[in-house]
């Protein structure tokens, strides 16, 4: 016994034993790709199962292959089964792991993507099994075992060697049971932030081409009442809004510097310098945010942004996405890829209301039609002070702004929430996983137990 092994076991808690994978399997192995790649994927007919399909929040169908029946029998031998673990076992997704569900019916898979067979399936034990291996304590192996020489990923010999501790079956369960609800609890969070984001889409689109009217509801489209619409140069817009440039709008566009020294002045604490990566759609993004001392501040007093400022990225990647800063920030600059556009009567209504109509279709079209030249650098402010928006009354502007806010909010609320049931999770399976934290089982796990 290795001195490895001595002290793994020395410290397993009472009734946990460590097994191999191969211990406790019946089958270690993949598919193949059918002959003729992926010209013989049909639009219908035997799921076949690829490594983007395998995530470790469960598998996810929406980029599917299926094979035909005739293809699928060649292939019978690594026909997946209900409660199959499936692990990813090549390229940069090597290690993603789920389960096999039951409801979905015949289905194969590839090479990249090994089936490991428990000798009992049922889906408790899989997904406990399925959880070893996307914990740290799986996810280290993988990457020892992947570190060496051969960079084209896991061999089966190398899987089957793979151990874990594990508790007794109905500890198992009940472990698999709790991290199941966390992870539902998750999908349907991830579900209404996509729904949330989806009427956002839908809202932006209405708002920004039929407005509110004085009631508070959105117009009719122009289709049913062009009386309540005027032509513009982009295109139908409520006959009492105008089409005003951003030059017209704004007393300043214009952006920072990076300090002397680049990243090495960055602080811990001082004056907040916004960097492209801060700037989102969703708003601004303080995670990741560096600072800058009140002195070098002072030297580059030119490129302060102030509250209800609106940022836009100009270069790089990022280019196009834009927010407002909010109110309370105190000091704050900015480097020379996020510009500043400081509107006239700078207000939070405003500033929401043109930022997010730069990051509609209306600002997003605009933008690529300027940066698709022979020029890849990213937007001039010459460029930026000539775009043309769509602009309400002031009253109209807010009611707007309000909308979008409230809508906003609602994926604010549920993205933090999303994030604290990730890490709840996290700390759950370190406890769960290890025995830091005893479980009692179900009293029907422990009598399946015995059964």
């Amino acid at each position: 016994m290795s001195e490895e092994t001595f002290d793994r076991l020395c410290m397993q808690p009472n009734g946990w034993l460590e097994k191999t994978i191969n211990d406790i399997t019946i089958r270690v192995g993949s598919g193949v790709t059918p002959t003729g790649g992926s010209e013989v994927y049909s639009d219908s007919g035997v799921i076949f199962v690829r490594s983007q399909n395998v995530t470790n929040s469960g598998l996810l169908l929406d980029d599917v292959a299926f094979i035909d029946t005739l293809t699928h029998e060649k292939m019978r031998s690594s026909e997946l089964l209900p409660f199959d673990v499936l692990l990813n076992i090549t390229g940069a997704s090597i290690g993603r792991c789920c389960v096999f569900p039951q409801e979905i019916g015949s289905a194969n898979v590839n090479q990249h993507v090994c089936t490991i067979r428990l000798k009992s399936p049922n889906y408790m034990e899989a997904k406990f099994l399925a959880l070893l291996f996307v914990s740290p304590l799986g996810q280290n192996q993988i990457f020892r075992l992947n570190a060496g020489g051969n960079r084209e990923g896991l061999n089966y010999q190398q899987i089957r060697s793979m151990c874990f501790s594990f508790p007794p079956l109905p500890q198992q369960r009940k472990i698999a049971k709790i991290l199941t609800t966390v992870d539902n609890l998750i999908e349907k969070t991830e579900s209404l932030i996509a729904k949330y984001q989806s009427i956002k889409q839908g809202m932006m689109h209405d708002l920004f081409t039929r407005g509110v009217d004085s009631k508070g509801k959105i117009r009719p489209p122009q289709s049913e009442a062009p009386e309540l619409y005027k032509q513009s140069e982009l295109g139908w817009i409520p006959k009492e809004w105008e089409v005003e440039t951003i030059n017209a709008l704004a007393v300043r566009v214009g952006s920072g510097i990076t300090p002397t020294g680049g990243s090495e002045v960055y602080q811990n604490e001082g004056v907040i310098f916004i960097r492209s990566q801060n700037v989102t759609y969703e708003g601004l993004d303080l995670s990741d945010v560096a600072f800058i001392e009140i002195k070098t501040h002072q030297l580059m007093s030119n490129s302060e942004v102030y509250s209800f400022d609106v940022l836009l990225n100009i270069t790089g990647a990022s280019i196009g996405r834009c927010c407002y800063l909010p109110d309370g920030l105190g000091r704050t600059n900015t480097n020379q890829h996020v510009c500043c556009i400081r509107l006239n009567n700078s207000n939070e209504g405003d500033a929401k209301f043109l930022s997010s109509i730069i990051g509609s279709p209306i600002g997003q079209i605009q933008i690529y039609c300027l940066n698709a030249g022979g020029n890849r650098e990213g937007l001039n402010y010459q460029q930026l002070r000539s775009f043309i928006i769509p602009w309400a009354n002031i009253r109209e502007r807010h009611e707007i702004a309000n909308l979008l806010m409230s809508i906003e909010s609602k994926i604010s609320r549920e993205t933090q929430f999303l994030i604290k049931l990730r890490s709840q999770k996290t700390a759950l399976m370190q406890d769960l996983l290890t025995g830091n934290v005893q479980v009692t089982p179900d009293q029907e796990d422990k009598e399946l137990a015995h059964a």
